[in-house]
C-alpha cells in the first residue's frame, strides 16, 4: 500500500493579508522583535487595529526596553531575563489583554482565568480605555518575574 503524499501548501504572495482565525485573530508566524508584532497589529480587524496600535504605544512608553514577539498567534511583551509579562489576543467582540502575573497587580485586573496567576482585561469597541490604569498595570507587570522567554 502506497502512502499518499500530503499536498504542499502554496506560498502566500508577498503583500497578501494574513488569514484571520476564529474570532478574527490574525494568523502571524512566530517571530521575535517589533516587525511581527506590527504585522499582527496591522492585521487586527476593524476598530481593533487602532486600539492595538495604542496599546503597543502605551506599553513601549511604560517599558522603553520591552521585548516583543509573536507566539501562539498573539503578541507578547516581556523584559530581557525576566520573561513575558503581557499578551494580547483578538476575539470576535473584544481584545483580551492577559497579564501573566495579574493576581500580583494593584488593583487586580477584572477578568478571571483558569490559571491561578493570570488576569485578563477585555477591551470592547465602545470602551473608553483608562490609559493611566493600563500603564500602571504594565509598569507593575514588567517588574514581576514573567513566563520564560
Amino acid at each position: 500500500m502506497t502512502k499518499a503524499k500530503s499536498p504542499k501548501l502554496a506560498a502566500k504572495p508577498s503583500g497578501a493579508k494574513p488569514v484571520l482565525l476564529s474570532g478574527g485573530n490574525p494568523q502571524i508566524a512566530k517571530g521575535y522583535g517589533d516587525a511581527p508584532v506590527q504585522a499582527y497589529i496591522a492585521a487586527m480587524p476593524g476598530w481593533k487595529s487602532e486600539v492595538g496600535r495604542r496599546l503597543d504605544q502605551l506599553i513601549m512608553q511604560a517599558v522603553p526596553d520591552v521585548q516583543k514577539a509573536i507566539k501562539w498567534n498573539s503578541p507578547f511583551y516581556g523584559t530581557e531575563g525576566e520573561g513575558w509579562f503581557l499578551g494580547i489576543h483578538c476575539f470576535t467582540k473584544y481584545i483580551k489583554v492577559a497579564f501573566l502575573r495579574g493576581m500580583s497587580l494593584e488593583p487586580v485586573p477584572p477578568g478571571e482565568s483558569k490559571s491561578k496567576d493570570t488576569r485578563y482585561f477585555h477591551i470592547h469597541e465602545d470602551d473608553q480605555l483608562d490609559e493611566a490604569q493600563f500603564v500602571s498595570w504594565v509598569k507593575q507587570a514588567s517588574q514581576l518575574l514573567g513566563e520564560r522567554m
